[in-house]
């Protein structure tokens, strides 16, 4: 549809065209009666006299205006863009904006995660590890607000688990350690509401919830980075400041490995190459951090609380390692073994 407008008499006349007809004519905002008056001329009445229109070659993109029978005036319209291509406009600007939303890309992948858990296990299965992933995830976001941190948000990744992801950067290795201990506590927290409804309710499902919830974030305490136990290994070793903060964190990654071969955890030992990176970066750059490092009483509090929580997820796991429930007492015997 193409719109030209032009002024005679002191009047602004609007002309809506579409291809080789002429639908519409306005004068100021009062739309006008289009009739025929001859082949390929239509005509319009207002106020002060009439307007002519010769629409024979608007199939050349021309139109011709004649103003109270005065001589034809053609005027150039201009290239008509098509509804098609109009509407294939508007949904690219809507998809990009779609696809530039943080909410659809969140939506998305949580979508993909619950189906692709449902395809490897079942669906039942796949809304449970969400669910702890979520909770998971939402610990860290509840820390880092609390630190006045910004977030962007929870963005769970298919096969691989869930990420809390902030705007600013923390400042301190107090911040690195609470942020980190939040997400697995938050995980107890789930374990130990799994058991509560297990025995008030007698239905399994919520006792494997907090097995699964104890496994998982037990697995996320191992003192490997970039799991949340190897952040708080490293911001508890790198504080003493001396070649003891370095070996401790191999040794945390040695640990790993060693859990990669025995279980043949192959995506472990890709998340122990990028941690190990970046415990030799962060060491050889570790006079210049801007990181407030703990002093003696963190460090303790800090440990503490780390074998705390680990603590808690152990016991829930072992509250059911002699139940007849394969699935129960399956993360025992995995710690066992």
């Amino acid at each position: 549809m193409t719109r030209i407008e032009f002024t005679a008499s002191g009047q602004i006349f609007s002309v809506l065209i579409r291809g080789k007809e002429l639908l519409q004519v306005f004068c100021g905002q009062q739309a006008l009666v289009v009739e025929p008056q001859a082949e390929d001329v239509m005509q319009c009445a207002y106020e002060h006299g009439v307007v002519q229109f010769d629409i024979a070659k608007l199939s050349e993109q021309q139109l011709g205006i004649s103003l109270d029978g005065s001589s034809w005036q053609w005027f150039a319209l201009p290239e008509a863009v098509s509804d098609n291509k109009r509407s294939l406009v508007g949904l690219a600007a809507l998809g990009f904006k779609v696809f530039k939303s943080a909410k659809v890309v969140k939506a998305a992948l949580a979508g993909a995660s619950v189906a692709g858990y449902a395809w490897l296990f079942s669906w039942q299965f796949a809304l449970m590890l969400v669910a702890c992933l979520v909770v998971h995830e939402y610990g860290h976001v509840r820390a880092m607000q609390y630190f006045k941190i910004k977030t962007k948000g929870i963005y769970l990744i298919p096969f691989v688990g869930g990420l809390a992801v902030s705007d600013d950067k923390i400042t301190t290795r107090w911040q690195d350690v609470v942020i980190s201990l939040m997400g697995p506590a938050f995980g107890l927290l789930t374990s130990v509401l799994g058991v509560v409804l297990y025995y008030v309710t007698e239905m399994e499902i919520f006792a494997g919830v907090a097995v699964l919830s104890a496994l998982l974030n037990l697995f996320n305490l191992l003192p490997i980075l970039p799991l949340d136990g190897g952040h708080v290994l490293k911001s508890i070793s790198f504080s003493m400041r001396s070649w003891i903060g370095l070996l401790a964190c191999m040794g945390g990654v040695a640990f790993g490995l060693w859990i990669s071969y025995v279980f043949g955890l192959m995506l472990l030992v890709f998340f122990l190459l990028i941690g190990s990176l970046e415990i030799l970066f962060e060491w050889r750059a570790r006079h210049a951090s801007h990181l407030l490092p703990l002093d003696r009483y963190g460090q303790i509090f800090s440990a503490v609380m780390y074998v705390l929580v680990v603590a808690g997820h152990v016991a829930v796991m072992m509250h059911f390692a002699d139940s007849e429930s394969a699935i129960l007492s399956l993360p025992m015997k995995v710690l066992s073994s």
